[in-house]
């Protein structure tokens, strides 16, 4: 691959568009092979001329502030980190688009030149790589299929969205590699390349503030297998009506392996009788015995493992090693994770549920829920159907934080709130003496948002800490 951008890059002029942790990367990586190649940042913040990984390169030129991206169409390759929306770009002359064609257009940028790490490296390396994609439950199936193959003894790399940047790992890649990877809708919109094997888990409203509409999110996460190779492998959700809708063009040639909870796809990958089971056209084997017990918790988590349990099969790994690899995952932190009990209360950290759906999923996964923490940033989310949900449900207390929490309590207003007790907060902090005073001793005390962080937080990890601070006394000081 290191050849490949030598001859591919050798005469063009490069910026860097976005210098958070891919665009270090792929700054690393073009610095090796080319040590004296004028590279350019254009990053919103002023900050990056600061980083200490290029305060001694002179031959780093910085394009930062508000107008960062003006000048965009003066290089003939743009390295694109996912960060950045393409819809919200500001032209020449500082105008507001809302489309990436309309960007586009106006701002003469052929998309030719918009490039990234993950398109440069499916270009060398797709045979090998399973990809997986999804609104919800993406980081949980990658990061269990790549347990699997280690436990199976394959070399296996987990790569993308979760963990680290594909081109930290090229030096370590071999032919008989296998490289997971989690991709964002974001890494998926400009893609004109696609794995081997990919995996779409489901397609919810999210991320709507970063595109023109929910249809542009549909689509950029259809670009897993819009530019697959006939034969290449789709393991897709068959319960999600918008899921087979997206991939119906292009089933026709792709080795198709349905997963379900409802039906029993032949072939692909089912529940019967308490089991997970694999079928091929003329075979059902049953791979793994559902547990109670079980780390993942959730319906939802069960379609997770259907999802892995297909990639794994059609690798041809033994079925004893499949049990013993979902039996030995213990999950991910801030996805249904139980924190402890404090005061007789149980509490447990879903911060990753940023859609309603994964909050619905969590209800119905956690035992004796008493208490929901919900809200947070407000990304213009319909919350109807979580309200109708959260009205029939057995929970008590619903502490509501943010600018979305109060959108969910106007939606809770129009059903009927019957023995139930709304707290709206203006700070997350605020939900700890609520819960502690109201949470019934045995019960649950959930935080599961359905809403992203970024009124108060970076991310959705940072509230998951906080919460765990909070409830466990150990905040610092």
């Amino acid at each position: 691959m290191i050849d490949l951008i030598r001859v591919r890059f050798e005469y063009k002029s490069i910026v860097l568009l976005g210098f958070g942790r891919e665009g270090q990367s792929t700054y690393s990586l073009l610095r090796k092979v080319f040590p004296e190649k004028p590279l350019t940042i254009a990053d919103l913040s002023e900050t990056v001329r600061e980083n200490p990984m290029i305060l001694e390169d002179k031959y780093v030129q910085f394009i930062t502030g508000t107008d960062y991206l003006r000048k965009l169409n003066d290089f003939d390759v743009i390295f694109r980190s996912p960060g950045i929306p393409v819809w919200q770009l500001i032209s020449h002359a500082g105008e507001f688009f809302n489309s990436p064609g309309d960007l586009l257009a106006k701002c003469l940028i052929p998309k030719a030149k918009i490039t990234s790490q993950t398109e440069l490296f499916l270009e060398f390396y797709s045979k090998q790589v399973i990809g997986i994609t999804g609104t919800k439950g993406k980081s949980t199936t990658a990061s269990l299929i790549h347990h699997i193959f280690k436990t199976a003894g394959k070399d296996v790399l987990l790569a993308g969205n979760i963990g680290n940047p594909v081109f930290h790992f090229i030096d370590i890649i071999d032919q008989d590699t296998v490289i997971v990877i989690e991709l964002s809708s974001h890494q998926l919109e400009f893609l004109k390349l696609a794995p081997r094997f990919a995996v779409l888990l489901n397609v919810y409203q999210e991320h709507l503030d970063a595109y023109e509409n929910y249809e542009a999110y549909q689509l950029a996460k259809s670009n897993i297998t819009k530019y697959q190779h006939p034969g290449d492998f789709i393991i897709y959700n068959d319960d999600d009506p918008l899921v087979k809708m997206l991939i119906e063009p292009y089933l026709a040639n792709r080795t198709g392996y349905p997963f379900s909870m409802q039906l029993q796809p032949r072939p692909g990958g089912f529940v019967q009788d308490g089991v997970v089971c694999f079928s091929t056209d003329d075979l059902v084997v049953p791979v793994w015995k559902i547990h109670q017990d079980r780390f993942l918790r959730g319906e939802h988590n069960l379609k997770n493992i259907l999802a892995a349990v297909n990639v794994a099969m059609l690798y041809g790994i033994d079925t004893e090693v499949i049990r013993d690899g979902i039996g030995t995952f213990k999950g991910l932190a801030h996805r249904l994770e139980y924190v402890g009990e404090f005061g007789k209360i149980h509490f447990y950290n879903d911060s990753i549920a940023t859609i309603p759906e994964a909050c619905m999923e969590a209800i119905k996964a956690i035992p004796n829920v008493d208490t929901l923490i919900a809200g947070g940033f407000d990304r213009g989310i319909d919350y109807s159907l979580l309200a109708d949900f959260l009205s029939r449900s057995a929970v008590r207390n619903f502490i509501l934080v943010g600018e979305a929490g109060k959108r969910i309590m106007e939606h809770l207003a129009l059903v009927d709130q019957a023995g139930k007790k709304l707290f709206c907060i203006n700070r997350f902090d605020e939900f700890k003496e609520i819960a502690f005073g109201e949470t019934k001793a045995g019960c649950t005390c959930l935080l599961s948002p359905a809403a992203a962080s970024y009124d108060e937080f970076r991310n959705f990890e940072e509230r998951g800490k906080r919460f765990r601070e909070l409830v466990s006394g150990e905040v610092a000081k």
